[in-house]
């Protein structure tokens, strides 16, 4: 199944979506627990909602999908579309997890992960601008995995790991490179307001497995500058969760961007950083093409960067 978040009178509401014969996209808003499509039920329910029953909702969404009449599925041009987790939990980020990366930026293998944190306000949806900071002169891409995590585990082994993902979507961890060089602290450099796209749709764990083998990348105004895939990853999903799980609880609603691959654009001779009129697109194998804009001096939306209100 795939999901996404869609604005409903600034409310972000989860929806399936699904394709046409013709290549058309069909959203279908889902409500509230226990009522389906056509039963009268008029409750929106947001994917944090979801996730926080995710063992429930991933069989009921597949009664929702299979049960849904042909005019109650609308054209995804009606909506807003929000990231599919527009206020997540958290935003926890793996550095160097691919080797070709780690390769390309003279950094030794690491041996365990390296692990730092997205401030979840960064967070916006394909489609939204990725705002150049007057700050920054260096800002950068990474297309990366992200794995939505829909069961609380704590200290859990590889082998557990995985029942704790609820799906996959891929995000472009943006970083402002000279920041990022002043300190060994990360965050900062990765948490300006929009630096966080993610998207185009959440895609459910029970289609994409541990997600190896898929191919992922990214390009910039059409031109392709990472072109990988995920049997590059040092530290697969699974080893990730339970890693983490070592030192706190995962939680429903915690997203985890498990690393970027090579071709990033501060290792390139000369250095390739993005300017205002850039048009950025990361892709994976299987979820599809998150699509944002660059632009330099816009104004930055204040109190609803995630989109509209859980």
């Amino acid at each position: 199944m795939r999901l996404i978040s869609i604005d409903r009178t600034g409310f972000a509401a989860a929806a399936l979506v699904t394709s046409a014969d013709d290549g058309t996209e069909l959203v279908l808003p889902v409500i509230a627990a226990g009522n389906g499509a056509g039963t009268g039920s008029t409750v929106p329910v947001s994917m944090n909602d979801l996730l926080d029953d995710w063992q429930f909702w991933a069989e009921r969404l597949k009664a929702v999908q299979a049960e849904a009449a042909p005019e109650d599925w609308r054209p995804i041009g009606d909506f807003e579309v929000l990231a599919p987790v527009p206020h997540p939990r958290s935003v926890i980020c793996i550095g160097l997890n691919y080797r070709d990366h780690a390769t390309e930026t003279g950094a030794p293998i690491p041996t365990q992960p390296v692990v730092f944190a997205k401030h979840r306000s960064s967070v916006v949806a394909g489609g939204t601008a990725i705002t150049l900071p007057e700050s920054s002169d260096e800002v950068d891409y990474e297309a990366e995995l992200a794995v939505v995590i829909g069961r609380r585990v704590f200290d859990v082994t590889p082998q557990e790991a995985l029942r704790a993902v609820a799906g996959y979507t891929v995000m472009n961890d943006v970083s402002a490179r000279d920041w990022q060089a002043r300190t060994s602290q990360w965050m900062t450099a990765k948490s300006f307001p929009t630096f966080g796209p993610m998207g185009p749709a959440l895609v459910t764990a029970d289609e994409l497995g541990d997600a190896r083998g898929l191919r992922i990348g990214l390009r910039v105004n059409g031109e392709t500058l990472q072109n990988s895939s995920t049997d590059e990853m040092i530290f697969g999903v699974a080893e990730l969760i339970s890693h983490l799980s070592q030192f706190w609880p995962i939680e429903p609603g915690d997203v985890i961007a498990t690393g970027t691959p090579a071709g990033v654009g501060f290792t390139r001779t000369p250095p390739v950083f993005l300017r205002d009129g850039d048009v950025v697109e990361a892709y994976i194998e299987g979820i599809g093409v998150l699509r944002n804009a660059v632009v330099r001096d816009a104004e930055v939306p204040t109190g609803a960067l995630h989109g509209a209100r859980a």
